[in-house]
């Protein structure tokens, strides 16, 4: 009974539209917040610990980065890799920020549909594709990067993505809560669920393009490409 009251009762109102967010500007992702500027040699030792990792990765996969194997790889000792990066995870993480950063340039600043000219339901579509295929190439390294589920939403290149796919939204859907809504549409883009659908169903990518470019037309009311 309390079930059906809750179903007939009137539903809130949309919220209002928001304001426009600020004009777009790249995030910073490969230093926390409160991270001070690191000095020459401190970001020499960053980019070694990184070169050291990557070498890792493509040697023994990402089973093979260990706070302890990338010291080792590097030269230095253990403590100066958790210092660095505070943890694996951490790490993991700032070995996807030059891939994010460039998405970040790319849907900013780059060229049209992904980057501005385009029309904006152009622009989302543009921008899942190429998160898409991004994922599917750094599929093991994002599912390990990310397997604190706190941590998920709230680093700086997650959030650049959310914001900008709300921007779109509301560009599109003014009296949509595009907040939301764009949370919901990066579900489909979750590196988990691609790895579920690519590996464990045996999808091609050019099945969950086309998905994802009909999930767009239906959340829009537009047509989907042909």
């Amino acid at each position: 009974m309390l079930y059906a009251g809750f179903m007939s009762a009137t539903l809130p109102p949309f919220p209002k539209p928001q304001e426009p967010f600020d004009p777009p500007r790249l995030l910073e992702v490969g230093s926390a917040p409160d991270e001070p500027c690191l000095r020459a040699d401190a970001a020499r030792n960053r980019a070694r610990l990184l070169e050291a990792a990557t070498r890792l990765i493509a040697e023994h996969g990402v089973a093979g980065v260990t706070m302890e194997a990338v010291a080792a790889a590097a030269g230095v000792g253990k403590g100066t890799v958790f210092r660095r990066f505070g943890d694996r995870t951490g790490l993991l993480m700032a070995l996807l920020d030059h891939s994010a950063h460039t998405l970040q340039a790319d849907f900013l600043g780059g060229p049209p549909p992904l980057g501005p000219g385009a029309p904006a339901v152009d622009r989302l579509r543009a921008l899942g594709v190429a998160v898409l295929y991004r994922s599917a190439e750094q599929l093991d390294l994002l599912l390990a990067a990310q397997a604190e589920p706190t941590r998920r939403h709230s680093h700086p290149s997650t959030r650049a993505l959310h914001m900008h796919t709300t921007m779109l939204l509301r560009q599109i859907l003014p009296a949509a809560d595009c907040d939301l809504l764009a949370q919901t549409l990066l579900g489909y883009l979750d590196p988990a669920l691609i790895h579920h659908l690519t590996r464990q169903c045996g999808m091609p990518l050019e099945r969950l393009e086309a998905g994802w470019n009909d999930l767009v037309a239906r959340v829009t009311g537009t047509d989907a490409p042909h």
